[in-house]
């Protein structure tokens, strides 16, 4: 029997590896962990197609031997979705070589590109065309577009265009029986039966694997403002705010918050970097774009001088040139780094009533500092669509074997406050293998009953990502 089995493996191998499949050890190492570290498995097989038949073939040929297979992107997940499990049974499938973008339709502000295509890849095609596509966050340089689709990642500018679900037009996608689902067409109106390409976005590689997209563009902005502010408290940022959807409408991008701490840690590791305004409780980085016909500038600075007035801002700056933005933008970016230079910590991506936001910072802090005096709440993201992030960077100096159950109680607290609020555990990272458990603690059964239908019908073997969201 075990002759059999190592010789149906062995002959599925061989079958296998015309299609990219990564030989060296120590290269394949790249393939079985996530960017963070946190995730680490170990892979029967990786493999790199460089097209959607060869994706086909895979699929077909291991569904065939029962063998389960993981697709994965950019590697920057946080919930070990698209990290093989530690049993060597997952067949890695890469979406890396397939990395073309097939076309650009300036008139119809649509491109379609394949899966692997980096997302700053995509970006800086639409802009070679004179367009954009506003999908924009920190992993932009490696994170791939199939993945981001698979997840439906959010980012910075959600608030002006939406998740990714709002930037598909079409999708190509395999199934687990090696059909494939050709949805390209990229229609702007469909309306014959279920969208069935949204069952795919989101669904994090369990229903089907994303070979390419037809994606939504935009005229690209001739005008971008940013500033950096200073405020007084969280409930200060929620009410400036309301005022900024009133006063600017669709003009604002986005809108992050920041609390001191997290300054501090970004300047921490961008020392060349200089507050530009005395040091504030809270921090707003906002962002306006805008075509050439619209006075941008003055908007935003009679918005502000309103805002002043009102005393809802204590200090500011508006970049005075694209170099000044970018250094605005840079501390964002380095508070991510501050944080990863500190080690282990937990990364919670929760979503709440706008208006909750600063009761929910509020109370959840206190609770984690009642719980562990010493610990460091960081609690940053994107006000305007509720999405914030409260990381704990445990105490400095805390032995190894205690910071897991600390980072898991420190996680509980979190949740328990969301709870309250009636919010969601996963904004935009997903639910993988690391939220599960808590993911199905929060479904109510019905709709567990649905999602689990629905897998069934789609992957009755469950081969594909098996033990991600679901059992």
């Amino acid at each position: 029997m075990e002759s059999a089995r190592a010789d149906q493996r062995d002959e599925l191998e061989a079958a296998l590896a015309p299609f990219g499949r990564v030989d060296d050890l120590h290269e394949r190492t790249r393939y079985e962990r996530d960017w963070s570290g946190d995730h680490v498995g170990q892979a029967r097989m990786v493999l790199r197609p460089r097209s959607t038949g060869e994706v086909q073939e895979i699929i077909r040929r291991c569904a065939a031997a029962g063998v389960p297979v993981v697709p994965q992107g950019g590697h920057t997940g946080l919930v070990g979705g698209a990290t093989p499990a530690g049993s060597g049974r997952e067949v890695v499938v890469s979406l890396e070589r397939m990395n073309r973008i097939r076309r650009i339709d300036p008139a119809g502000f649509a491109m379609v590109a394949e899966a692997g295509c980096i997302l700053e890849t995509v970006q800086n095609a639409a802009r070679e065309a004179d367009l954009y596509f506003p999908l924009s966050l920190s992993a932009e340089g490696s994170c791939q577009i199939g993945g981001n689709i698979a997840t439906n990642a959010g980012g910075i500018n959600v608030l002006r265009y939406g998740m990714t679900r709002e930037l598909v037009l079409g999708l190509e996608a395999v199934l687990p029986d090696g059909r494939l689902f050709d949805g390209l067409g990229g229609l702007r109106k469909d309306n014959t039966g279920y969208d069935l390409k949204q069952l795919f976005i989101g669904s994090e590689g369990t229903l089907g694997i994303v070979t390419a997209a037809t994606l939504k563009l935009y005229p690209r902005p001739t005008q971008v403002e940013t500033a950096l502010l200073g405020l007084s408290s969280v409930a200060q940022a929620v009410a400036l705010f309301a005022q900024a959807r009133r006063d600017m409408g669709d003009l604002m991008s986005a809108f992050e918050l920041m609390p001191r701490a997290c300054v501090e840690l970004a300047l921490d590791v961008t020392p060349d970097l200089r507050d530009p305004f005395d040091p504030a409780p809270v921090y707003i980085l906002l962002e306006a774009s805008a075509g050439e016909l619209i006075e941008l500038r003055a908007i935003l600075e009679r918005f502000l001088e309103r805002a002043v007035e009102q005393e809802l801002v204590a200090d500011g700056a508006i970049a005075a040139s694209t170099s000044q933005a970018r250094d605005f933008w840079r501390i964002r970016e380095g508070l991510i780094e501050g944080q990863v230079r500190r080690g282990r910590h937990l990364r919670t991506d929760v979503s709440i009533p706008i208006s909750s936001i600063a009761s929910f910072i509020e109370r959840t802090e206190t609770a984690l500092r009642r719980f562990e005096p010493d610990c460091l709440p960081l609690s940053y993201g994107h006000v305007g669509d509720g999405n914030i992030h409260l990381n704990v960077l445990p105490p400095s100096g805390m032995d190894q074997s205690r910071i897991v159950p600390f980072l898991k109680h420190c996680e509980e607290i979190v949740f328990a406050e969301l709870d309250r609020l009636g919010g969601s555990i996963s904004a935009e990272h997903g639910i993988g293998r690391k939220k599960r458990a808590a993911f199905l603690a929060r479904k109510s059964p019905v709709q567990l009953d649905l999602m689990k239908r629905v897998k069934a019908a789609i992957d009755p073997a469950s081969l594909l990502s098996p033990g991600r969201i679901l059992d």
